[in-house]
């Protein structure tokens, strides 16, 4: 049986839902594939939403919106799009940022709707199953796809995705302005260390491991988890369940 892809469509009430509708009425074709999802607003896209789509075997994603500069909200779509790109960044870490596209589309363009849905079924097709499905319960997927959840809803990570815009495009109290590549780079890093620190205290919820098994576990250099372990120490989130000789094994005391 040929392959079908089970494609979830984010869409924005004002532009591209109504262009989805103009293709209905219209009757453009467009293939079956998508399950839509209506949003007031493309910048409403939660994160915690796609990556739980992935989670359950969704092989695409489209988010659409309206195009930069005509959100019925000023700057909705630019904020889905600094979602969007934090999004990738996680899932490259998983390979399975190609899985999911941002697109542009108005209400008047139910035409280019049914070539964004066409071409992306036909692009998710030679990607082929998403690898969740083909083996029913990939567990090592779901363990990452819940840890970039976690991190993805934290203070830390909201603040940056909430504030890129104002923090790059214009100076802060001090007279100064940060560059985009600063932004980043700052970016960068706290997606890496919150993407690890939520790695570390899922698996201690599981079982009690030592700073050479989490590296071993996680494929992280022992300093690293070392700092990571000093950090979730100081917030409360870890500690120390036992001592076997001189070698402290931790374990996670959150409450889930």
């Amino acid at each position: 049986m040929a392959f079908k892809p089970k494609i979830v469509g984010f869409l924005c009430n004002w532009c591209s839902y109504a262009g989805a509708d103009l293709a209905g009425v219209s009757r453009i074709q467009y293939p079956p594939n998508i399950r839509i999802i209506r949003l007031m607003c493309s910048g409403r896209v939660e994160p915690f939403f796609v990556f739980e789509a992935l989670k359950q075997g969704i092989d695409g994603i489209i988010i659409m919106g309206c195009h930069p500069g005509e959100c019925h909200y000023m700057s909705g779509n630019y904020e889905a799009e600094i979602k969007f790109n934090f999004i990738k960044k996680m899932l490259n870490f998983i390979n399975l940022s190609d899985r999911i596209t941002l697109k542009w589309v108005s209400a008047s363009e139910g035409i280019r709707f049914a070539k964004v849905v066409t071409e992306f079924t036909e692009f998710i097709k030679t990607l082929g199953k998403s690898p969740i499905q083909k083996s029913k319960n990939n567990s090592d997927l779901i363990f990452s796809l819940t840890a970039m959840q976690q991190s993805m809803n934290n203070y830390r990570m909201r603040v940056l995705m909430g504030r890129k815009r104002k923090i790059t495009e214009q100076k802060n109290v001090y007279g100064e302005k940060v560059s985009i590549d600063e932004f980043e780079e700052l970016e960068n890093k706290a997606i890496i260390d919150e993407y690890n620190r939520e790695r570390i205290s899922l698996i201690l919820k599981k079982h009690p491991l030592s700073v050479k098994n989490l590296a071993s576990s996680l494929d992280l250099d022992e300093k690293s988890v070392l700092d990571y372990i000093v950090w979730l120490r100081s917030k409360g989130i870890v500690d120390v369940d036992k001592i076997q000789g001189l070698t402290p094994y931790y374990i996670s005391i959150q409450e889930d």
